[in-house]
C-alpha cells in the first residue's frame, strides 16, 4: 500500500494531502530508470574492465595454448631444419666424396616452394593470424621437399654402394706397363719440354720409356672406344672408357691387341710399346680424364705401389724434364 504524504498548509493551518500528477508519477519513473540504467552500465563496464568474461577467459586459455603449441612446433621444425641440414653436409662432404659422385648443388638442395595460388585455402578464410599459417606451411613445405631430395639422394648412393665392386674395378689403378724397379717413368704430368718444338708446354700425361714390344695394360676394367693409328701426333694410340667419367688413353703404341667395341679387364694386354707417331725413343704415353677433364696419372697407380714405392714415384714425376713424345 502506497504511502499518503501530507504537507502543512500556513493559510488554512491544516495539513493537507498531497496530489500527485500522473506526469509526475511518469517523471519520477522515467528518473528512477535512467538511473538505474547508468548505474547498470557503470558497474558492468567497471567489471569488464577489471574481470573477465567466463567466455574472454576461455578464449585467452585457447589463444595461451595456440601460441605454446605453436612455438612448440616452430622450434620442432627448427630442430629437424638443422638435423637434415646436418645429413646433407655429411652427404657432401663423406658418402659423395668416397664414390667420386658430385655434390648436389646448392640451388636444388635450396628446394624453392611457392606460386599465387598454392594456400588460397587459407587465404580464403581470412584468418586473424594469416601470415603465421602460411609461414608456418611454407616452413612445411620446403623441409620436406629438402627430405625427398636427401632420399633421392641416398637411393643414389645405395645404387653405388651395390656396384662398388664395379666402380672400384673401372677406376684405374696400376702402372700401364711393368715397373717393378721404377726405373720406367721418365717423364711426368705438368710443364715438361717438347721433344720437337724445345718449348715448355703442359705434358697431359706420363711417359714410360721401355724397349719395343713390352706389353701395356689395362689400367681398369672397361670397352675399348678408340683404337687410331696416325702417321704424326700420338701415332697408334688406344682409348679405354672405364665408366663413372674415367677414360685412358694409351699413345706411340708398335702394335694393338685389342679392337674398338672389346670389353677389358685391369692388368689384360692392350698392345706394346712403340715408337710411332712423333716420338723421339721407344716409350708408352699415358693418360687419365675424369669427367673429359685431364688430371694426373701418378695418383691412380695406389693399388701397385706400396708406400715407398708410392712416393718415389712421386718424387720421379715431379722431376720438371723433357717428355719423348708428342703432347
Amino acid at each position: 500500500m502506497a504511502r499518503i504524504k501530507y504537507y502543512y498548509d500556513t493559510e488554512s493551518c491544516k495539513y493537507e494531502r498531497v496530489k500527485v500528477s500522473t506526469w509526475d508519477i511518469v517523471l519520477n519513473s522515467l528518473g528512477f530508470l535512467s538511473f538505474s540504467l547508468i548505474l547498470a552500465v557503470g558497474i558492468f563496464y567497471t567489471y569488464n574492465l577489471y574481470f573477465q568474461s567466463p567466455v574472454e577467459a576461455r578464449l585467452e586459455k585457447e589463444n595461451e595454448e595456440l601460441k605454446y603449441y605453436y612455438e612448440l612446433l616452430q622450434s620442432e621444425l627448427a630442430e629437424a631444419s638443422d638435423m637434415l641440414s646436418s645429413l646433407q653436409e655429411r652427404d657432401d662432404n663423406v658418402y659423395r666424396v668416397i664414390f667420386e659422385a658430385e655434390p648436389i648443388p646448392a640451388s636444388i638442395r635450396d628446394a624453392g616452394v611457392g606460386g599465387v595460388n598454392r594456400y588460397r585455402e587459407i587465404t580464403s578464410k581470412n584468418l586473424e593470424k594469416e601470415d603465421l599459417v602460411i609461414e608456418l606451411h611454407q616452413t612445411l613445405d620446403k623441409l620436406k621437399k629438402q627430405m625427398y631430395i636427401q632420399t633421392k639422394s641416398y637411393d643414389e648412393l645405395l645404387d653405388m654402394a651395390a656396384n662398388k665392386d664395379n666402380f672400384f674395378a673401372a677406376i684405374p689403378a696400376i702402372q700401364p706397363v711393368s715397373n717393378d724397379e721404377l726405373k720406367r717413368l721418365s717423364s711426368g704430368y705438368g710443364m715438361r719440354i717438347h721433344p720437337i718444338l724445345k718449348v715448355r708446354k703442359l705434358h697431359p700425361g706420363i711417359d714410360f720409356s721401355a724397349p719395343k714390344g713390352t706389353p701395356i695394360y689395362a689400367t681398369g676394367d672397361g670397352v675399348v672406344q678408340r683404337v687410331n693409328v696416325s702417321l704424326g701426333g700420338y701415332g697408334r694410340q688406344v682409348e679405354i672408357d672405364h665408366g663413372y667419367g674415367y677414360v685412358t688413353k694409351y699413345a706411340h703404341m708398335e702394335m694393338f691387341n685389342v679392337k674398338k667395341g672389346q670389353k677389358v679387364k685391369r692388368g689384360e694386354c692392350i698392345g706394346y710399346v712403340g715408337n710411332s707417331g712423333r716420338s723421339t725413343a721407344p716409350h708408352l704415353h699415358y693418360e687419365v680424364r675424369k669427367d673429359g677433364k685431364i688430371i694426373n696419372p701418378v695418383h691412380y697407380f695406389h693399388q701397385d705401389l706400396n708406400p715407398t714405392e708410392y712416393e718415389e714415384i712421386l718424387r720421379l714425376a715431379s722431376i720438371e724434364n723433357q717428355a719423348l713424345g708428342d703432347f
